[in-house]
């Protein structure tokens, strides 16, 4: 048996990786220097944010109200008989604000958001629009890929914010219309395990999640090559990598925020 074949394959892979993570590197780089081009992009921050803030939030308010909504179906089926009912509040307040409501918006997002930059910046990669661009002395950078980390990296927690209050409401009207508590009984399952820590964890990893989804459409429209067909490489790309990260970061956060 040849055994330099999968060696070889092996070789390359890890070859192929590290140059990626390094230009991915040059690029994190790159775009912190830009921040210093204030002439740039304030303006296009506060545009990026309209456009990815407003348009995001249809998408994630629908995903927040249905993970709510069945929380407290299957927080009804798991208590019954043996923990009070009211914990039902507990269970949808706690799980929607540490982990479905940051990481299901995220994931929506990486979608929502992560394919738009690519498929945007990689369009106009491919038709030399950013080749233009330099020609004309802009910083491509900052007036292409600042202005979107900065919005994503802003916005995706307000998202964020507005995804856990639906959330909740919707748990809290499914509790009384079918599992027959009160507004009180809720919300006393709601405040039993609150600490106000809780506010600060999700924010932390909303942003985390924000910068990696705009950060890695921008990276992945910026080296497209191709054509169309790249255009659609790239846009797979940046949503399957920036689906992983927010995994990774959602292990992350968690093992080293909540291990007192």
């Amino acid at each position: 048996m040849n055994w330099t074949l999968p060696l070889t394959l092996v070789g390359r892979v890890t070859v192929a990786l590290l140059s990626d993570f390094g230009r991915f590197s040059r690029f994190v780089a790159e775009s912190g220097r830009a921040l210093t081009d204030l002439g740039t992009w304030p303006g296009l921050s506060v545009m990026q944010m309209r456009k990815l803030g407003l348009n995001s939030l249809p998408i994630a308010l629908f995903l927040s109200a249905f993970t709510g909504i069945v929380l407290a179906l299957q927080a009804s089926y798991t208590f019954t008989g043996a923990i009070p009912l009211y914990f039902v509040g507990a269970l949808v307040g706690k799980t929607m604000i540490l982990e479905l409501g940051p990481v299901l918006t995220g994931l929506a997002l990486s979608g929502r958001i992560g394919a738009n930059i690519a498929a945007e910046l990689g369009t106009m990669r491919v038709s030399e629009q950013i080749d233009a661009l330099e020609t004309m002395a802009y910083n491509p950078v900052s007036y292409l890929v600042v202005p979107r980390v900065i919005a994503g990296t802003f916005m995706v927690p307000v998202i964020v914010i507005f995804a856990n209050v639906i959330g909740i409401i919707a748990g809290w009207i499914t509790s009384m219309n079918m599992l027959g508590l009160t507004t009180t009984q809720f919300v006393r399952g709601l405040r039993l395990f609150y600490d106000p820590f809780d506010i600060t964890f999700f924010l932390i990893k909303s942003m985390s999640f924000g910068f990696v989804i705009t950060v890695v459409g921008c990276y992945q429209g910026f080296h497209t090559q191709g054509g169309a067909e790249g255009v659609g490489v790239a846009t797979t790309r940046a949503v399957v990598i920036a689906s992983v990260l927010i995994l990774v970061l959602d292990a992350f956060w968690a093992a080293t925020l909540l291990q007192q």
